[in-house]
């Protein structure tokens, strides 16, 4: 799946620039070496396991349900404990903490190749998501600790140039590794990486913590991990089971009170995960619906999109991955224009258009799923797709953050990203109303509901940012 950019890098970097350790030139380079391919880990094992995902559940068996916890328990964990891995760093030593999670993200990556069966997979891919809610917040905290403030949005700007391009080479790398060798070199390629980037960050940071930094929230994170698995596998197998099966009922019921329980805790928390007073703000609430109801379109359809490819038009798994190189480079090039063009015209008219484009795209892709051309079947609507994203990633960012006092981005950074992981988490659980079977027919009909699905879903984002999102005047000027 293609990467969209990380809505809490610049609020979370901002937030850990509060200790600077003095460092040499040559250990900052190390630090930014180091901490890009770390996260840059995360980046290309996404990408890349979603465009196999096919290949890994015909190799292993397993029906659709199977494949979609291969990323559910990933994007669970991560989603789930992102918050609480960025405060552990503040805490416990940003060094110290990146790097445990880069090394527990190695140990599940060779448990991932290795794995001899789907449950097997799948547990370690939760265990890959736990590393990763370690390492990707603390690998912004070490940048903002290492570098002071002249170097840091610069270095911050290396890291989500190179993520983004991490993100765009991991599906062509994923597919060229399954078709040469097997989709577990997906896997066992993050070995060497990791080890490199270990070195370069045991060589070069030097540990800080947080001057602030209070007790982590574990209970917080204990209770939405626990919350959003009930619902999770409830949505996952309830188009088999029947929303009416007992177990259904009962995991429904348990995560809707556990997510009661875990609000409870957020409200009484001396150091909250998720600072329950920011949503007083009618725009930082809006747009948290905007993430998930944008992030969620986004997410169930490119979980779809690779068994359309393989499973339909059988293209090969290189090609495959391939053909979803526009939409990371559309990002990457539309995003820092549009980063500009929000001080001109505000945030509002790009966040209103961005779905709507996204949602036309779409449409294209529903209506042309049926062509196997690649030109003329899937590119259109995904580079129409791909221009809404840009018009919407980077104002996003910006009007999160501006819907909070200073002292608070780094939480609301992280809180919409959190959110922008649980809407692809929770698309993904609900793939299966659409999708039950493996046979072609059945994957196009689908994947044209989906589609249709995600373009009312996206369109519908777009209408309520013209609703909550405020439009300075200053910013319209020129």
């Amino acid at each position: 799946m293609a990467h969209m950019p990380d809505p809490s890098a610049r609020g979370s970097a901002r937030a850990a620039g509060a200790v600077v350790s003095e460092h040499t030139d040559a250990a900052r380079r190390l630090v930014l070496a180091g901490t890009v391919l770390g996260s840059s880990l995360a980046f290309i094992d996404g990408s890349a396991v979603s465009l196999t995902l096919p290949i890994m559940q015909q190799q292993l068996g397993g029906d659709l349900a199977s494949a979609q916890w291969i990323m559910n328990a990933y994007a669970l964990m991560l989603g789930a404990l992102v918050l609480a891995g960025g405060a552990a760093a503040d805490r416990y030593g940003r060094k110290r903490v990146f790097l445990a999670g880069v090394v527990l993200f190695t140990l599940a990556s060779l448990g991932c190749g290795l794995a001899p069966s789907l449950p097997t997979l799948i547990a370690a891919r939760a265990v890959q998501g736990i590393g990763a809610a370690l390492m990707t917040p603390a690998s912004l905290a070490l940048l903002g600790a290492t570098f002071d403030d002249k170097g840091r949005g610069q270095a911050i700007g290396i890291w989500a140039g190179a993520s983004g391009l991490m993100s765009a080479v991991g599906p062509v790398l994923g597919g060229w590794l399954t078709d040469t060798i097997s989709w577990r070199a997906v896997f066992l390629i993050n070995l060497p990486i990791a080890a490199l980037a270990i070195w370069l960050v045991a060589a070069g940071a030097r540990e800080s913590r947080g001057a602030r930094a209070g007790p982590v929230d574990w209970q917080g994170a204990v209770a939405v991990t626990l919350s959003l698995a009930a619902i999770t596998w409830a949505l996952t197998d309830a188009p088999k089971l029947g929303f009416a099966n007992p177990l259904i009922v009962a995991a429904l019921a348990l995560g809707v009170l556990g997510v009661a329980g875990f609000l409870m805790i957020e409200r009484r928390a001396p150091g909250p995960m998720m600072p329950l007073k920011l949503f007083r703000s009618r725009q930082f609430s809006g747009l948290n619906v905007y993430t998930l109801l944008l992030y969620g379109a986004f997410g169930g359809a490119l979980f779809l999109l690779p068994f359309l490819l393989l499973r339909v038009h059988h293209y090969p798994a290189a090609q495959a991955g391939a053909a979803l190189l526009p939409l990371s480079i559309a990002l990457a090039v539309i995003s820092p224009l549009v980063g500009r063009l929000v001080s001109r015209i505000g945030a509002r008219p790009l966040l209103t258009a961005g779905p709507l484009l996204v949602a036309a795209g779409f449409g294209l892709m529903a209506w042309r799923a049926g062509d196997a051309t690649y030109w003329t079947g899937v590119f259109p609507g995904l580079a129409v797709m791909a221009v809404g994203l840009g018009l919407a990633v980077a104002p996003l960012t910006d009007a999160v953050l501006a819907a909070v006092d200073d002292e608070y981005e780094g939480a609301a950074s992280g809180i919409n990203n959190a959110v922008a992981r649980v809407a692809g988490l929770l698309a993904v659980a609900l793939v299966g109303f659409v999708l039950g079977v493996a046979d072609p027919d059945v994957i196009l009909r689908g994947f044209r509901t989906a589609l249709v699905v995600a373009a009312v879903v996206a369109a519908g984002a777009g209408v309520l940012a013209a609703v909550v999102v405020r439009q300075d005047k200053a910013e319209t000027r020129s």
